[in-house]
């Protein structure tokens, strides 16, 4: 599932195409994807200029000229293709419609928008902007982990008292918005913690440390155009790149990059998912 750098270079890439633009026409081409689309979206999308491009975690919110906002979840394989305007040195056209296409919308100026889903985990939505952060979706979601909010002060608080593994506690939407396996595993091997110690225990001097880590990576991740692992792409159709910067996630078996460290990189299951850290210099 795309994470906080994959869905902030979509929202990037589609900016220039959708923000202070018209809809001309927006087609939806199936009643649901992951949950029913609202009543009538078609109807209440067409016609409307896109005012402002946001992220909230992992949904990008399209403010419209109508008082309401879209909400788009990528799911497992979303993609927001564009086609028929310029990007960068090139032009993309339209390609022939495809069976996954689920939402299509037709931008004034001849700029086409493609919501295309292929295991239809996707989602959207339409709220009133006014009470947008109070969507069901939204609502619960912690701070924004390269805003102000999210700081040395505010971590400690936190986590005081969790028992759950510092991974689990990272990957908790209401602790702190948009982090996910990758960029988990990737943070807390640079900050040379051990993903299976338990949140609460872990020294707050060792917890300040890891917010600018934190910080560091999803920003190199956001340079890069995310991570393309299976279905991601960027909106111009292009992959990211920092799935070549790994230094921990998928190298289970490898030497630890860590100066000085030669451990290699171990890999154990939490909840379900794979966890990679360095058996060695994460203590």
């Amino acid at each position: 599932m795309p994470e906080l750098p994959e869905v902030e270079t979509v929202r990037r890439g589609l900016v220039p195409v959708l923000e202070g633009r018209r809809i001309a026409q927006a087609h939806v081409n199936r009643p649901d994807l992951r949950w029913p689309f609202p009543d009538r979206m078609a109807d209440r999308l067409t016609g409307q200029t896109v005012t402002a491009l946001r992220r909230r975690s992992k949904y990008i919110l399209a403010d419209l000229s109508s008082g309401e906002t879209l909400i788009i979840h990528l799911g497992m394989s979303g993609r927001m293709l564009i086609s028929g305007a310029q990007l960068g040195q090139f032009h993309h056209d339209h390609p022939a419609p495809e069976k996954h296409d689920h939402v299509v919308l037709d931008i004034d100026g001849g700029a086409r928008v493609t919501f295309n889903d292929a295991r239809r985990f996707g989602a959207m939505d339409l709220a009133p902007t006014p009470l947008v952060e109070a969507h069901r979706l939204i609502a619960s979601i912690g701070p924004e982990p390269l805003g102000n909010a999210f700081n040395e002060d505010y971590l400690i608080a936190a986590l005081k008292g969790r028992m759950t593994p510092i991974k689990a506690a990272l990957l908790d939407q209401r602790i702190v918005a948009g982090l996910g396996n990758i960029y988990v595993c990737e943070a807390l091997h640079r900050a040379r913690i051990n993903p299976r110690h338990k949140a609460g225990r872990i020294a707050p001097a060792r917890l300040r440390a890891l917010v600018p880590v934190i910080r560091d990576v999803l920003s190199e991740a956001i340079e890069a155009g995310g991570s393309s692992l299976r279905d991601y792409r960027q909106a111009d159709g292009e992959l990211g790149y920092f799935q070549h910067t790994f230094r921990a996630y998928g190298r289970e078996g490898a030497p630890c990059p860590t100066p000085d460290c030669g451990g290699t990189i171990g890999r154990i299951v939490q909840s379900g998912r794979s966890t990679f850290y360095c058996t060695q210099c994460q203590t």
